[in-house]
């Protein structure tokens, strides 16, 4: 499973560090300045403002000013299109706000040095929204950094939980801003909202892929030579393709490829010789992390189905024999079907299972057909229960 657009507005407000690398870009002398930042700043006096862009380079200075001894400043400058910004007041890194600029913006903030990531922003047709949002969002980061500090205190369930509770709140705001105002420029930094999480599709929400298409098509008609907006377009067409694979997959309709690998012992071990049980088909490794976190509740869930015709074909991206057959044992993993070609990423197996991280599993019908796809955790433990407690 691959994910394409991750948590956008935190990961931009996190980039922003003094240590990153700044690109210098030489601009034409007679490119017309095409927007205008300005407003007042508690607290805020003889402080430099800096406009910058991300590029895969690192950070583009686009333009910068200093305030005046009372906190007003006004910056001018131009850019080439609609675009995602970062004003950052000051050298400290946490002093970020995200701009989503459009040529001819006449933007105003009014806010204090304290309360800077929280500021009022007129002037343009999305800062409504941006104001609004930028409450909710400062809210969640308050509340995950608390959540942070008594995290010894609670269990990983009360943490995810917790976290989930405080996320909701700033997904609710993105997806109806999404639903009412599909062409807001500020909907750029709210896709991230509408994305599957981590885990994949099993929890995603369907919904989302046609809230995501309608404002890709509403920024494409107002953005029509925007290269971001035509990134979104590409990037939730390949979101589509990966969803409809994934549907297909926990159809029951599609033969799983089958895997020829050596065992522990140097005999080679079959998968369609499993036809006739239900298999966790198990990619995992000794040096994965999360892989060995989740082997106690995959050992749980061999011995309470074992019996009923459930069973786990491992296969695992070890390279070194010897670290493979260690975590084997020490992991307790009892089920007889283990095999590794010891190639690690190199392995044939990746591609023809489509994953591009681990823990990834699937699960097959005695048929040898996909019913289940990236299951774990309880996502694993409730299909099981569908299939053998109905």
């Amino acid at each position: 499973m691959k994910y394409y657009l991750s948590l956008i507005l935190l990961l931009f407000l996190a980039s922003c560090s003094n240590d990153e690398e700044m690109v210098s870009v030489e601009k034409p002398k007679d490119l017309k300045n095409n927007f205008t930042i300005s407003g007042t700043i508690t607290n805020g006096q003889n402080l430099t403002f800096y406009l910058e862009a991300q590029s895969e380079a690192g950070t583009i200075e686009v333009a910068k000013t200093k305030s005046d001894a009372s906190g007003k400043f006004e910056m001018i400058g131009n850019i080439p299109g609609y675009g995602i910004y970062r004003l950052r007041m000051g050298e400290t890194p946490e002093k970020v706000i995200p701009l989503s600029l459009v040529p001819n913006d006449n933007i105003k903030i009014k806010a204090s040095y304290a309360d800077f990531l929280t500021p009022k922003v007129t002037g343009g047709s999305w800062t409504s929204a941006m104001t609004e949002y930028m409450q909710v969002y400062q809210e969640f980061v308050i509340g995950k950094q608390e959540l942070e500090l008594n995290q010894k205190n609670l269990s990983d369930e009360q943490i995810n939980t917790r976290y989930q509770n405080l996320r909701a709140k700033v997904d609710k705001f993105a997806l109806n801003l999404m639903d009412k105002e599909p062409s807001n420029p500020f909907n750029y930094l709210m896709i991230a909202s509408a994305m599957p999480p981590q885990t994949g599709f099993n929890d995603w929400d369907s919904k989302n892929l046609e809230r995501l298409k309608s404002v890709e098509f509403a920024l494409s008609q107002k953005f029509p030579e925007s290269p971001m907006v035509e990134n979104m377009g590409y990037q939730i067409f390949q979101l589509e393709q990966s969803y409809d694979q994934h549907r297909m997959f926990n159809a029951g309709t599609q033969l799983a490829p089958d895997i020829s690998m050596p065992n522990p012992n140097g005999q080679t071990i079959q998968l369609s010789d499993l036809r006739g049980q239900y298999v966790l088909v198990d990619f995992w490794a000794s040096w994965c992390g999360p892989c060995r976190k989740e082997n106690p509740n995959v050992v749980r869930l061999y011995n309470k189905y074992k019996d009923k015709g459930f069973t786990v074909f491992s296969v695992s991206l070890d390279e070194k024999a010897e670290n493979w057959k260690a975590a084997i044992k020490k992991d307790g993993l009892i089920w007889p079907n283990h095999c590794s070609d010891l190639l690690r990423w190199n392995s044939p197996v990746i591609q023809d299972y489509g994953f591009s991280g681990i823990p990834y599993a699937v699960l097959l019908n005695p048929e040898g057909k996909f019913i289940g796809v990236n299951l774990r955790g309880a996502d694993l433990e409730q299909k099981l229960k569908d299939i053998f407690e109905k």
